[in-house]
């Protein structure tokens, strides 16, 4: 399948679909390695400097830390020991890799990303010390197979980016069709469902507040390309679906409602149904999902004193009425949104209109008190809640348009919020393409012609992955966190920080990460903040088998009234603090990872 193709060969078709979640899979979806653009030789690359990894302090040697130093009780990098704990805060990551040995690994590891505690700063991948040596294998994902689910070898992995600090665990998505929730620590909630037999997923998206997946599907009986769209639910900790409201988790919602905005602790799922791509695109490869409400639009989670969805069971009618036109709470949720998805061989790019799918879950929730009683039997069937495509046609989202591009699409990213409405198309020539999304975003209507390319920025060859950045508790860094992009080129081996002009048409590369350990990377991720100001990327680097941590901003601690390396600019990069980068350390892999997923945890 090549530039535009419309017929494929139904044999290699499906040759290709049996390798997703392999390694030929890998080098279909994300194309050359550096070798191929003889970029493996290290002279005139840096090696950033690492700081010494420290041991946290037990309890059991006169710490407040209730770890077991026999095990693990995690590691600091960063500061000025303090015994006492502190306000403390964790990120949590999720990373997907090709097992080495699929029978003796699920392919997602859940890790310790970096985190703030005793006036210190950890910023080296590894496994939790909460979980005594566990989490190479993600606990949930262990469970649905110990269970007997056809897990198979992950494809993808994904979180809501529009509500930072409150997409709280991942969805995995596996070769095998089946779909699963990760877990943190703090947020152990399970659900899975299954794609139907002959769908081949091949990557993963979720909306801005963990309303439903989206996931690009080759269906191999049909020969044709698809998204299959999840609804997902979000409930308190230990919830479940028939007992929602056991308890309040940081203002969640204590009622089961699929579709609405939620927090990501995921108990429910349920497989709506298939958007059939246009004819000319039969083999996506990866997709990106916004429906640009702001994070400050949300209902507050946990605020003592302030109105959340826990205080708002749907059940009332004057409760529902806050969320309908004219109510208080109207503009808290979607109303429309986009997804963006590409065709790597057949070089195409699709936006989906994804209006029809929010506007129907705003009628049956806030509209009719017959209407919503349909939402409250909830069940597998398609004329059970939430009802799938087939049960309720109308709400199938639609393609608004297709691009043909000039270069193989590798990467696609939609924003997340802001007041510049645009998607990235990475291209393998080293371009990322900036769309213009008009205003199916936010208002779900225009035209096709409003989704038009307004401008491009020259990155590294082969960009295979486009990551948001993320809100800190700061500005050292970044002037306006919706105007910027993290590039991992694999071809070239970096990254490259993008930063957009104010009209969002055109930008220009402000930082570019090189390190001669990174071997292979794939995918980055931006790494959440709270209380501390902290600047950590997270690198899946496929041939190098591991995740690696790189700082490129000040440690700032102002949970601790102070500083780290007793400066108010906070702690820089370097042994003397003046580096553009260091290195946080990395979590060697069995296997090549291709993507991560983080977020600070409550």
């Amino acid at each position: 399948m090549t530039g535009g193709t419309t017929t494929v060969d139904a044999a290699s078709y499906r040759t290709v679909a049996a390798a997703m979640g392999k390694a030929g899979g890998i080098d279909y979806r994300y194309g050359p390695a550096p070798s191929a653009y003889g970029t493996t030789d290290n002279s005139g690359v840096p090696s950033w400097f690492k700081r010494n990894d420290n041991a946290f302090v037990s309890d059991r040697n006169g710490g407040q830390r209730p770890c077991d130093p026999q095990l693990a009780c995690g590691t600091w990098q960063v500061g000025a020991w303090s015994n006492t704990v502190g306000d403390f805060s964790s990120n949590s990551g999720h990373v997907a890799f090709i097992p080495d040995v699929p029978a003796q690994r699920v392919g997602v590891a859940d890790l310790a990303i970096s985190s703030v505690s005793n006036a210190v700063f950890s910023q080296r991948p590894e496994l939790k010390w909460v979980y005594y040596g566990a989490g190479l294998d993600e606990l949930n994902g262990a469970s649905y197979r110990q269970s007997g689910a056809a897990v198979g070898n992950p494809v993808g992995v994904a979180r809501c980016l529009g509500r930072p600090g409150w997409c709280m665990n991942s969805l995995m998505v596996f070769d095998s069709g089946f779909i699963g929730s990760a877990q943190t620590n703090t947020s152990t909630n399970k659900a899975s469902a299954q794609l139907a037999t002959g769908k081949v997923p091949t990557a993963v998206a979720v909306s801005n507040s963990n309303e439903f997946a989206f996931i690009t599907v080759w269906d191999t009986v049909n020969l044709r390309g698809e998204v299959a769209v999840v609804a997902l639910a979000g409930l308190c900790e230990g919830c479940t679906p028939s007992n929602p409201g056991a308890s309040d988790f940081w203002g969640e919602w204590r009622g089961l409602y699929p579709g609405l905005p939620n927090l990501g602790n995921t108990a429910y799922m349920k497989v709506l149904g298939y958007i059939p791509l246009p004819a000319d695109m039969k083999a996506p490869t990866d997709i990106s999902v916004t429906t640009g409400v702001s994070r400050d639009a949300y209902l507050p989670a946990g605020i003592p004193g302030r109105e959340s969805t826990g205080d708002l069971p749907l059940s009332s009618a004057t409760n529902r009425a806050t969320f309908k036109s004219g109510g208080r709470n109207y503009n808290s949720y979607a109303k429309g949104g986009v997804a963006v998805v590409s065709s790597k061989s057949e070089q195409k790019v699709a936006f989906l209109d994804l209006r029809p799918l929010f506007a129907y879950y705003q009628s049956m929730y806030f509209g009719s008190d017959s209407d919503y009683s349909v939402t409250t039997s909830v069940g597998p069937a398609d004329s059970q809640w939430p009802r799938t495509f087939a049960g309720a046609p109308a709400q199938t989202p639609t393609v608004i348009k297709t691009v043909s591009m000039a270069n193989r699409p590798t990467a696609v990213k939609a924003y997340a919020w802001g007041s510049n409405r645009r998607a990235w198309v990475a291209t393998q020539d080293g371009q990322l393409h900036i769309f213009n999304l008009g205003d199916y975003p936010t208002a779900g209507s225009g035209s096709a012609s409003s989704i038009v390319e307004v401008g491009a920025v020259a990155v590294g060859r082969n960009p295979t992955g486009i990551a948001l950045v993320k809100e800190k508790a700061g500005n050292a860094v970044y002037p306006d966190i919706t105007r910027e992009v993290i590039v991992t080129s694999r071809g070239d081996r970096q990254l490259q920080w993008v930063r957009f002009a104010g009209d969002g048409n055109s930008g220009s590369v402000v930082r570019t990460l090189k390190d001669t350990r990174l071997v292979d990377p794939i995918a980055a991720e931006d790494t959440d903040n709270h209380g501390a100001e902290s600047y950590v990327v997270s690198v899946a680097d496929y041939g190098g088998r591991a995740l690696r941590n790189y700082r490129y901003g000040p440690v700032i601690m102002h949970n601790y009234g102070g500083s780290a390396c007793g400066s108010a600019n906070g702690c820089g990069m370097g042994s003397g603090n003046n580096d553009a980068f260091e290195y946080g350390g990395e979590f060697a892999l069995p296997g090549g990872a291709f993507q991560v997923t983080s977020a600070n945890i409550p």
